[in-house]
Formats: structure tokens, sequence, C-alpha cells
């Protein structure tokens, strides 16, 4: 898994590096999109976390059938929703950059530029469906390696398709757009040649089979998409402010947004990898063990995100000159570089505790915890420091943000385990 967020969030950087060389103006149209794909996102994952949890049910009480029917039914159904919100999407593309801070150049930029991109989304969004429906099914080598595919399909046809090669000219913003759909159709090729080779899909009875999971698949799919939209309602409120302090912190800000998520790799990978574990630990009873487990992924955390952010401290001038040709959006993203990544230590152990919650029997505390870190501490600490201080005082208040945002889960995390029920539960038969 980790080889797999790896690819998936360095070609995303990767886009941004390459969109940064065509200058200030189009990495800011850019970083305007994120919070919308970021919505996407996580309807998408929300989704997927429903599938691969009743296919596996099914799988585990033996019912093959109903497991087909319902990898038929998921797809399709996950494919038109994700249809459906992206023509939304479109249609309200104007009124809702306006919203975020965007002016008449910007959007022009965008309006080239989002229409492939909600192309791109839908196709990743139905690859993804495709490998929840392999991890379902205990396949998680196909997912990680194509990840990787497609990864390296993007990174070779981005600097083609955006700059050109030879006489051709390339298209510019919309060619990093472009590179993506191109990758993600190659990954769907792949894929629904794999599943043509498996007797994965059914193609009768899915009708009763949509009355009789539906209410269950809305009541795991609802819950995680709620936890999973709120990022990006808050990535949407964190970009109009930073709007208002000009277009190359709005620049800044999304490629450390992307720096962000890759730096956040091993976190990531842990989230996916603990909650298993944990979960059956938490069927047996074995709370000492759970003690030991949380102990250990948090010590993990904590060191490794720590190191890694002090160091990329230290290298913020090179970093910036990297990723950003552009003199002001290089000194805008080393601050926010300098500031922010020491503080994903403090947001790891968050991202980790409300991970094991969902795990451990808590969800609904999960997904407080989870809006508390964005809406109590996140955002709030974010807009005072920028009244205050500008950019300096914006990325020292989303550190702060994060700061408290991991001591208050780790206090939640202390109370939870130290519980008489839980440790009652460590005897229970």
């Amino acid at each position: 898994m980790a080889i797999g967020v790896l690819a998936l969030l360095g070609f995303q950087l990767v886009d941004s590096a390459f969109i940064a060389r065509l200058g200030t103006a189009p990495l800011a149209a850019q970083s305007f999109t994120f919070p919308l794909s970021f919505l996407i996102i996580g309807i998408q994952v929300g989704l997927g976390i429903a599938i691969a949890a009743l296919i596996s049910r099914a799988l585990g009480a033996g019912e093959g059938a109903r497991a087909r029917r319902l990898g038929s039914l998921v797809l399709a159904a996950g494919a038109l929703v994700i249809a459906l919100l992206a023509v939304v999407l479109w249609a309200v593309q104007a009124p809702v950059f306006r919203l975020l801070g965007a002016d008449g150049a910007t959007l022009a930029l965008i309006r080239g530029y989002w229409a492939p991109q909600l192309l791109a989304a839908w196709l990743g969004a139905a690859l993804y469906f495709g490998y929840s429906l392999f991890r379902a099914h205990g396949d998680t080598r196909l997912p990680g390696k194509m990840m990787v595919v497609t990864s390296l399909v993007n990174l070779v046809l981005d600097p083609l398709l955006i700059f050109g090669v030879g006489p051709w000219e390339g298209l510019g913003l919309p060619g990093a757009a472009w590179a993506t759909v191109m990758a993600f159709a190659v990954g769907l090729a792949v894929l629904g040649r794999r599943l043509l080779a498996t007797d994965w899909l059914a193609r009768e009875g899915l009708g009763a089979e949509l009355r009789a999971s539906a209410r269950p698949f809305a009541g795991i799919a609802g819950p995680a998409m709620i936890s999973q939209l709120m990022p990006p309602l808050a990535a949407m409120l964190a970009i109009s402010v930073v709007a208002g302090l000009g277009e190359a912190s709005v620049a800044a800000w999304g490629l450390a947004s992307r720096l962000e998520t890759l730096s956040l790799m091993v976190v990531l990978a842990m989230t996916m990898s603990l909650p298993p574990w944990l979960g059956r630990c938490y069927g047996a009873g074995d709370w000492d063990q759970v003690h030991r487990l949380m102990r250990l992924a948090l010590r993990v955390v904590l060191v490794w995100q720590l190191a890694l952010g002090l160091l990329m401290a230290l290298a913020a001038p090179w970093l910036a000159l990297a990723l950003s040709g552009n003199p002001e959006v290089r000194d805008d993203l080393a601050t926010l570089i300098r500031f922010l990544l020491p503080s994903y230590a403090a947001l790891g152990i968050c991202m980790i505790v409300v991970s094991a919650g969902n795990a451990l029997g808590w969800p609904l505390r999960a997904m407080l915890m989870s809006g508390a870190r964005l809406f109590l501490f996140y955002l709030p600490c974010l807009w005072i420091g920028a009244r205050l201080g500008g950019l300096v005082g914006l990325a020292a208040g989303a550190a702060v943000g994060n700061l408290l945002a991991g001591l208050a889960a780790w206090q939640v995390l202390r109370r939870i385990l130290a519980s008489p029920r839980r440790r009652a539960a460590t005897a229970t038969p």
C-alpha cells in the first residue's frame, strides 16, 4: 500500500511541478480546482469502502452469487454517481470558482482545464472502484501495480502534452489533465481485461439485489462519505482564505498541498493496513494487544513524521526551487514548508486515531474527531494567523491547528482505552 500510495501521490505532485513551469497563473488556476477534485475523491472513497465491505462480507458468508451481483451493481452505480457529480460540477464551475476567489483571467484558464480534469476524475473513480473489487476478493497486488503503472504513464505524457515536442506545441494547462485521462484509460483497459478473466461479476438478478442491498450499502457509504467530504469542505474554506493573500500564495498553497499528501505517505499506508489488525484484536477482546499496537503506531508516526518534517524544513529552499520556477512562489512555498511539514507529526497522530476508531467500535467519535480537527482547530487557527500575519501567520496558524488536533486526538484515545469497559473486555470470553 505504501508503494501504491507513493506512486499515486507522486504523479499528482509531478503534475503540479510541470504546471509550475508554465507560470504562476496556470498553477493558481489548478490550485483552485483542488477542493472540488477532493470532493469527487471523498465520495469515491466512501463508495469504495462500502463496496469492499459488502462484497467481502458476502464472500465470508459463502454467498458467492450475491458477491457477483454486488460487484456488477456497485461498479455500475459508482460510475453513474461520479458521472452525475462531474456534470453538476461542470455546470456550476463559474459561480463556485468565483466564490473561492478566482478572478476573470483565472476562470478562463480553469475553463479549458476543468472539462478534461472532470473526465480524468471519472476515469480515476471507475479505476478506484475496480481496485476496491479486487481488494474485496483478496487481491492487493494488482491495484498496487496499476497505481505504479498509471503514475509512470502520466509522468511520460505530462511534459509531452503540456509543453509539446519538436514542432508540435503543447496544450499547456489542459495537457496535464489529458495526460491523466490517458494514464487512467490505460489502467482501466488492463483492469477490465483482468476482470473479464474472473467470475466476479453477474448479469442476472441485479434488480432484486439492488432493492435488497441499497439500505445496507447506504448505511456504510453514508458515514464514510461524510468523513471523507469534510476535508474537501475545509480545503474550500482554506483556499478562500489563501486567495486573499494573492495569486502567488494560492500557487504556493497548491504545491504545499501536494507535498503534504506525499509526505504523509507512511501515515496513509498505516491508516489502510492497521485497522484490519486492530479489528481482529477487537473481535477477540484482546485489548492488551490493541494497546501495544497503538503505542507502536503512534511512536512510528511521531518519530518518522517529525524527522521527515524537520529534514524537509531545512531543505525548504531547495525543495521550493525544484517545484517552482517563479521566485515569488518559491519564497512563499519555502515558508509554508518550514512551518507545515514538522507539524504533520501531530496531524499523523490524529489520522491514526481516527482510522483506529472505525476498527475499534467508535466510528461516531472518529467522525467527530475528524470534524473537530478541521473546523475547531485547523481552520480557525489558519484564519486568525492569516489576519494577523499574512502568509507567515497563515502557515504558523495551520501548524498550530495541526498540533492542537494531534494533542486532542491523543487525549481522546487515552481516555477511551483507559475506560473500565475496554479493560473489562479483555476478560470477557
